[in-house]
């Protein structure tokens, strides 16, 4: 049987991809840093499908993370057909004004385990001759991000890491794309009375893209027509844009993905 595993895997863009991969026959191995989250999640899917589900409870904020994820797979003996790396956060604010210890769980679990999955889990594709993996970055993968400096700057390196073992993959048998999201309705967005940016898309709708894209081995997944003309800018244009926006209306926000 095929399996997915999938990062971040209890809310947003996690859950819907984790309801895509049951619908089409997957099993699921979901993880997040949150028991309780986790047993909620496999129960409401237990009752839409049938499929197995392993669930594995691991911050990945953690230096060694990304290898307990891997031993506990082993240990079930769970052969890993397709690779989710969606689990990250992201921070607002100068970056002398974000807690150097929040910066490094950032760049842990966005970079350091993101590149320690794929490496552990693309040995055993390679083996097999087959497989897919999907690195969730940003639409601000593209520019450098004033104000979400440590944030950007992360999602460029899982663009820039991800386009480059793709072409190393293509000859094995693995394909490797990359989704670039735009402002997103999930967790990703909290503060107290906040409301999340009008221009964003439904978690669901960006999962469907995503899914749709992986399966038809496109490079590079940007969800929505507004999102992919946006790329069109000068960088210099998108950057100051962001600029703008982070520091007027997004400061001292937590965005993340890894519920």
């Amino acid at each position: 049987m095929k399996f997915a595993l999938i990062t971040g895997a209890t809310s947003g863009i996690g859950y819907e991809l984790a309801k895509l991969f049951a619908k089409n026959e997957y099993g699921l191995i979901l993880v997040s840093s949150s028991q309780d989250h986790l047993d909620n999640v496999k129960k409401k899917l237990q009752g839409h499908y049938s499929t197995p589900i392993y669930v594995i409870e691991q911050d990945l904020t953690q230096i060694g993370a990304a290898y307990e994820v891997y031993q506990k797979v082993t240990k079930e003996q769970v052969p890993v057909t397709v690779l989710v790396n969606n689990a990250g956060f992201g921070l607002v604010g100068a970056t002398n004004e974000i807690d150097l210890k929040q910066d490094e769980q950032m760049i842990i679990i966005n970079t350091l385990n993101l590149v320690i999955l794929t490496k552990l889990f693309i040995a055993e594709m390679y083996k097999c001759g087959q497989g897919k993996i999907l690195n969730v970055a940003s639409t601000g993968a593209f520019q450098p991000g004033p104000y979400t400096s440590t944030y950007f700057a992360s999602k460029a390196f899982v663009l820039s890491y991800s386009r480059a073992i793709r072409y190393e993959a293509k000859s094995k048998g693995v394909q490797i794309s990359t989704l670039c999201p735009g402002a997103t309705r999930t967790n990703f967005f909290v503060r107290e009375g906040t409301v999340t940016p009008t221009n964003s898309m439904t978690a669901e709708k960006v999962a469907q893209i995503a899914f749709s894209g992986l399966m038809k081995n496109k490079e590079i997944i940007i969800p929505g027509l507004k999102n992919r003309l946006l790329q069109l800018f000068p960088t210099k244009i998108k950057m100051i844009s962001v600029a703008f926006r982070d520091n007027s209306l997004l400061r001292r926000w937590w965005f993340d993905m890894t519920v």
